[in-house]
């Protein structure tokens, strides 16, 4: 059980948001890869993250919202990029968008809410491959705009941690290069 455990880890691989496709995970699902999300390392207990789901067609909106936003940006942009902008979030079944909420505390810094943050990250693609399904965590150009934040409702000390694309694969990933684990390890000597 510990090498199958082992193997799935070993085995994880983000998929291209363009390539997943229905069905994505279920409520049930869905819920559980969150309370997977929400078990990660977190000095004070004080859970510097908040979760935006977006699935059905809240996808749409906000693609319509992106479009939008890319567009008064863009002037120039073509019909095409416009198009992309719209459909963006319809690439995925499922969007979990990752929210760093960073929060006072007198004993952990902000490094360390970062560091828990992408650890959410991190355990919502464990989680997802673990149930079958593939991911990729983005953060492109919307997960850094100002306007795009205030139609997420963010205040102002948060920001976007990523977006986490979920569904399913008509084919199974291919493995990519690696840095070479090796040349990354240092044996520390007194």
């Amino acid at each position: 059980m510990t090498t199958d455990k082992i193997q799935a880890l070993l085995t994880r691989r983000s998929v291209v948001a363009r390539d997943l496709c229905e069905p994505g995970p279920n409520q049930n699902e869905l819920d559980t890869i969150l309370k997977c999300a929400h078990r990660v390392p977190d000095h004070g207990k004080i859970g510097p993250w908040r979760f935006i789901i977006f699935q059905g067609e809240a996808r749409l909106a906000f693609g319509q919202e992106l479009e939008k936003i890319f567009a008064e940006e863009n002037p120039d942009a073509t019909d095409k990029a416009l198009e992309f902008e719209n459909e963006r979030f319809i690439r995925a079944p499922i969007v979990v968008g990752v929210i760093y909420s960073p929060q006072e505390h007198p004993k952990v810094p902000e490094w360390e809410q970062q560091l828990s943050t992408g650890a959410v990250c991190q355990n919502i693609l464990n989680a997802a491959h673990f149930l079958g399904y593939s991911a990729q965590w983005l953060t492109e150009w919307y997960a850094f705009n100002d306007r795009v934040n205030n139609v997420l409702g963010l205040q102002a000390q948060e920001q976007v941690a990523g977006f986490i694309y979920i569904g399913s694969t008509k084919e199974k990933p291919s493995e990519r290069n690696r840095p070479d684990l090796t040349e990354r390890i240092l044996h520390w000597q007194p």
